[in-house]
Parts: C-alpha cells; sequence; structure tokens
C-alpha cells in the first residue's frame, strides 16, 4: 500500500504534465513583452563609433520659409534679414561653381561679389598712358545664376608734353551663368555675358556711340589647374567705318600653387573686322601672380594681382603695360 501510494505521488499523470507546460508558457509569453521594452544599453565605445560616423550637412537658411508670422521664422525664431537672407543665396550660388580666382585680364565666368580697382600703365613708342580704374567697380549677384558689374570710368592720362587726359565711357556688365558644377562634380562652368559701352567720357578717350559686346565664357579646371576663356564681338551703334567690330578671345590658363598663391599666363587675342584696323590682328601674352582670396572679416576678403602685357604681334597698340589689381571680395 505505501509503494502505490508513493508511485502515484512521484509519477505525474498526463494532465498534470499539460498543466505544467501551460503555466511556464503562459509565464513567458507575460515576461517578453516586458523584457523587449527595457531599454537597451550601449557602451560609451560602440556610442562614440557612431557619433564619429555621423557628418554634419551644411544647410542654408531659405528665405521664404520665414514669411509665415512678421517678425518671426520657423518655431518662433527671429526671421532673417533681407541681407542676411540675400547673402544667404549669394553663399548658395558661388557653392555651386568652381572656386577659381578671376584672371588679371580675362573676364571670368565664376559669378563674383566684390569690389575691384584696377591700374594699368600702357608704354607707346616710348610715351605712357595711365589707366586709373580700368572699367571696373562694383560687382554684385543679385539673384541666382545673374550678376551685375557697375564700372566706373577709368581716368587715363598720358605722360607726355602734349598729352591729354580725361574719363573713358561708362562700362556695364551683366553675367547669366548657362550651368556649373564646383570641384566636387564636373569642375566646370559656362556663362553668357553682355557689356556695354556708354559715351560718357571725354573727347579723347570716348567712343561717341553705344557698343554692345555679347560674349560667351568657359572654364574647366583639373585638380589644381583651371582655364578660364571668354569670345566676344563688339557691336557699336555707330561710326562702325572707323570703329569696326572687334573680336575678343581671352584665354587664362592658372595654377593653384600654394593657399593664396595664383600664377597664371593669359593671352588676349583682338582682330578687327572693319573699321580703320580691318583685317589686323594683336596678341598680347601676360605672365601674371594673384594672391587671394586673403580673409579679412567675416565674409570680407583680399585679392592683389600683378602681371605684364607684352605684345607678341607685329602689329600692335601699344608695345607693353603692367597691369595692377585690387579686389574686395564679399
Amino acid at each position: 500500500m505505501v509503494s502505490s501510494w508513493v508511485n502515484r505521488q512521484c509519477v505525474p499523470s498526463h494532465a498534470s504534465r499539460c498543466r505544467a507546460w501551460l503555466l511556464a508558457l503562459l509565464a513567458l509569453s507575460l515576461a517578453s513583452p516586458a523584457f523587449a521594452a527595457r531599454p537597451k544599453k550601449r557602451c560609451h565605445r560602440s556610442k562614440a563609433r557612431a557619433t564619429t560616423r555621423e557628418f554634419a550637412v551644411p544647410t542654408y537658411p531659405e528665405p521664404r520659409a520665414n514669411a509665415a508670422v512678421p517678425g518671426q521664422g520657423a518655431a518662433g525664431s527671429p526671421a532673417p534679414s533681407p541681407s542676411s537672407a540675400w547673402l544667404s543665396m549669394v553663399s548658395r550660388t558661388q557653392a555651386d561653381q568652381p572656386h577659381w580666382i578671376t584672371p588679371l585680364v580675362t573676364v571670368t565666368p565664376r559669378l563674383e561679389q566684390e569690389f575691384r580697382y584696377d591700374l594699368s600703365w600702357q608704354e607707346k613708342q616710348g610715351a605712357t598712358t595711365g589707366l586709373y580704374g580700368g572699367g571696373k567697380g562694383l560687382e554684385l549677384i543679385p539673384a541666382e545664376k545673374l550678376e551685375v558689374i557697375f564700372g566706373v570710368p577709368s581716368y587715363n592720362a598720358q605722360y607726355s608734353p602734349s598729352g591729354k587726359s580725361g574719363f573713358a565711357d561708362e562700362p556695364l556688365l551683366l553675367k547669366y551663368r548657362l550651368f556649373a558644377s564646383n570641384e566636387q562634380g564636373g569642375n566646370q562652368i559656362l556663362t553668357f555675358f553682355l557689356a556695354a559701352s556708354l559715351p560718357s567720357g571725354s573727347a579723347p578717350f570716348t567712343g561717341h556711340y553705344t557698343s554692345l559686346t555679347p560674349t560667351i565664357a568657359y572654364g574647366k579646371g583639373y585638380r589644381g589647374f583651371d582655364v578660364q576663356s571668354t569670345l566676344g564681338i563688339g557691336l557699336p551703334t555707330g561710326n562702325t567705318a572707323k570703329l569696326g567690330r572687334p573680336v575678343t578671345w581671352n584665354t587664362a590658363l592658372q595654377e593653384h600653387a600654394a593657399r593664396f598663391l595664383w600664377p597664371e599666363l593669359e593671352f588676349n587675342f583682338t582682330s578687327w573686322d572693319g573699321g580703320v584696323n580691318s583685317g589686323k590682328k594683336q596678341l598680347f601674352v601676360t605672365p601674371g601672380l594673384l594672391v587671394g582670396r586673403v580673409p579679412l572679416r567675416n565674409r570680407l576678403g583680399l585679392t592683389l594681382g600683378v602681371g605684364l602685357q607684352v605684345a607678341a604681334t607685329e602689329f600692335h597698340t601699344y608695345n607693353h603695360a603692367v597691369v595692377f589689381s585690387f579686389r574686395l571680395p564679399f
């Protein structure tokens, strides 16, 4: 009798086994969600690795995003001023193009924003003529892909006993960038120019008629080397029999030799269709050196350049010239 009682207590029945398995599964099902919901801890080393792999992507403020509430931007932040929104647009526009430097003589296809003042001294048959201002001036980017240049008329002075002096005509220039890619893309740019010269100068240095010069400009870079080239034709609105239609082709070869050093070699070619110089051609070779862009304060920088133009053809309007350029990009 004792033996049979022990056997009944030590050997569970089939029903007891089923109840035991059900209780175990129920406990496991209740414990699993709580375990899964528990916050996972990461070791300091893994967290540090994840942080080092994340890079901040530069973003630019969008002026339209802050236009809903006057005086406030997104989430109640102060709205950007018109000047800061404009400068943000300028930064975006320039970030999309190559970051070369403007050559001494060749007009760059890049869109620039700066104040520029050039000086040059041309020598012909022992007489020197100084050109102060060089037709440069204020360069602005009012909208994406667009630049306007309000030139300051050059003051010309002939240093000879019978020399004359006075201001030249008023120069204006409009640039429209057709396409561009920075150094991370194709490192190239194509831009259309339309220059105008208004007859505002004194008698010895004016063309007497408005002249328009449509121009196409292209640039291509490879590592620290770039080529910038322009091709245009002058179209005077009057007195074409004397002025003709000059075709100008300028090309600059540049090397970014050091952080602020840009040595270059330019070729400045002109041929005349009609006018007193009809059929004649001239070529100047211009070695030069530019230093920039040296940061001064916030967006303001400094660029300096110097070069020597040397006539390489039998016909030339002057023998050689020393060129100096002063620029304040912003």
